[in-house]
């Protein structure tokens, strides 16, 4: 017997759904194992997915698909003492920016200013060049088990943990995902499944009516603070271009706050200024950008680098984050990050 069995099988998981009720965790959890077992028929993973995106996922059953995903996943085990101070910054992608990769720029920073980094990504799906691709192109060692990617974080201060690597199980959902050609459930579940457990998180959300949701969701999970961000413009990064939405998840509780970056000195910035290109563009920004080069892309990287300093508690406020993340881009600190990443990363992968 399966574990969907448990909780009455498809029949009754798809008839509650379509009925749009909402399910338990325990269901969501068990429909999820099921999927991930490869023992589901293409047609009940599409419903299951279509049936909840039309619904709307609720943060009880993300929170039970999260379960099923981290137990079928690979881990990365941290030393306790790099684990509690560790952060991962991630977005849902897909909206549609084409933008540089911001987050792993400034997840680069933020190692350069001490924190322990657990990148957690994959290549593009949406856009020409994803965080895998852009690391690949400058070095980087993608392919890595749970003991390579930790001694990244401890030796480099940062690591990289390739989705593929370490949820094997993803791929039993892959070719409807595919077919199906819209954004589902897992596109939210990716960003918060990062195999570490880091202790910190910055997650962006490109569409506003999923920030509460995952804000729940990693509040159930129970990780020591996250902010869920909503960029203006609808980039899931923290923008130029106005005033950003961000939840505050800690101690128990979610707390709603704007961050300004204007208010924070950074100059305002359209979307064209940061837009993208292909790995090796994109790779060449990124050495521009921490060889000091002044511009719209440094500011962005910054001020999420800002936001990454904040939550894992080395900054009190969004302008102390920004001097420091300033500093690590000014005084190599993050140049150093990256060529340790890649160094690190082609010793332990041999």
């Amino acid at each position: 017997m399966s574990a969907i069995d448990d909780v009455g099988g498809w029949p009754s998981i798809l008839g509650h759904l379509a009925a749009r009720g909402d399910l338990t965790a325990l269901q969501a959890k068990s429909a999820t194992e099921s999927i991930l077992s490869g023992e589901v028929t293409s047609a009940q993973i599409a419903a299951y997915l279509v049936a909840l995106r039309t619904k709307g996922e609720t943060s009880e059953e993300l929170g039970g698909m999260l379960d099923a995903v981290l137990a079928a996943s690979g881990r990365v085990e941290l030393p306790h003492d790099v684990a509690k101070r560790s952060i991962d910054i991630v977005g849902t992608g897909g909206d549609a920016s084409h933008s540089v990769n911001v987050s792993t720029m400034a997840a680069l920073v933020v190692a350069g200013a001490g924190v322990p980094v657990c990148k957690h990504g994959n290549r593009a799906s949406s856009s020409r060049c994803g965080t895998a691709d852009v690391l690949e192109q400058l070095g980087v060692v993608l392919e890595q088990s749970g003991e390579g990617v930790a001694r990244c974080v401890v030796e480099a201060g940062m690591g990289f943990a390739f989705a593929p690597m370490f949820h094997p199980a993803f791929r039993h959902a892959g070719p409807t995902r595919k077919e199906l050609g819209i954004p589902t459930a897992f596109n939210l579940l990716g960003p918060m499944a990062n195999p570490a457990d880091v202790a910190f998180m910055v997650v962006g959300v490109g569409q506003p009516r999923f920030a509460d949701v995952m804000a729940n969701t990693l509040l159930r999970r129970g990780v020591t603070r996250a902010w869920v961000v909503h960029g203006h413009g609808g980039l899931d990064e923290l923008s130029l271009s106005g005033v950003n939405h961000v939840l505050d998840v800690r101690d128990g509780r979610v707390q709603s706050l704007d961050v300004d970056p204007h208010q924070l000195g950074l100059e305002p910035a359209d979307l064209s200024a940061i837009r993208g290109g292909a790995p090796e563009d994109n790779a060449r920004i990124v050495r521009e950008t921490f060889d000091g080069k002044k511009g719209a892309v440094r500011d962005i990287v910054v001020l999420n680098a800002a936001a990454g300093l904040v939550v894992a508690g080395v900054s009190a406020n969004m302008r102390e984050g920004v001097a420091r993340a300033s500093e690590s881009i000014d005084s190599g600190a993050a140049r150093d990050a990256l060529d340790a990443l890649v160094r690190v990363s082609s010793t332990v992968a041999r």
